[in-house]
């Protein structure tokens, strides 16, 4: 590649490395208020289907991103995001600690307590998303490598279900265990929120697929590459 195809490569990939960190933190930092993604509320053996957290909204986005990545910049790179991901995470812990700890003023419009409601939790909402991200990004990227060899590159809208797919369930069985399990969530909650986000993901991860084939065919377009080939950031 050329030195400006270099600098238009890399571009992008921190264009989605932002995307895929911020979807990342917002989920983390919102994820205490929930809704139904259904207009009409149906019951699945006594278990609300439709019930979810508005974190699972953007949480869909980084796992589109990452097999984005995985196909045009390679493995390596998307665990690097993974990584970022990470570090974002963890700081904006910090900064939600060191802000909890500063008094509010007497006529400060969020009080001490509100603010302790709605990031109180976040600490331990985090570290349980954490977990289960990693867990859940590094088999995604695995799954996603493994029938693209398979593939020989081919099928993209196979290994980009079948790898969120599967991802996604051990993200959401992971995450609703960890959280019911420090008392965030009730345990009787824990099978209808496993069901209805695990089904949202799934109908997400299907209406991206066109989303996934535009950004690769523009993305190989605009660096002439062929199927199966990645772009080098170095």
């Amino acid at each position: 590649m050329t030195i400006k195809d270099t600098f238009a490569a890399q571009r992008i990939y921190l264009f989605l490395g932002a995307l895929f960190i911020t979807s990342l933190v917002v989920s983390n930092l919102i994820f205490q208020k929930f809704f139904y993604w259904y207009p009409f509320n149906v019951e699945f053996f006594g278990y609300s289907l439709f019930e979810i957290s508005v974190g699972v909204l953007p949480y869909p986005i980084t796992f589109l991103i990452t097999d984005l990545v995985s196909e045009i910049y390679g493995k390596k790179r998307a665990n690097q995001i993974v990584i970022a991901g990470i570090f974002s995470s963890l700081f904006s812990l910090l900064i939600i600690y060191v802000a909890d700890s500063v008094p509010a003023i007497t006529n400060s419009p969020v009080n001490d307590a509100l603010f302790s409601k709605v990031f109180g939790n976040s600490v331990i909402a985090v570290f349980a998303s954490m977990t289960a991200y990693l867990l859940a990004q590094f088999i995604d990227i695995q799954i996603f490598h493994f029938w693209k060899r398979l593939t020989k590159g081919k099928h993209l809208w196979l290994r980009n279900n079948f790898s969120t797919w599967f991802s996604q369930f051990i993200d959401t069985f992971s995450v609703l265990f960890l959280l019911s399990s420090f008392n965030i969530l009730e345990w009787s909650s824990f099978p209808g929120l496993l069901v209805s986000g695990f089904l949202f993901k799934v109908l997400v991860a299907a209406l991206d697929t066109p989303f996934l084939y535009l950004g690769v065919y523009l993305i190989r377009k605009r660096f002439n590459l062929k199927v199966n080939e990645e772009l080098s950031l170095l």
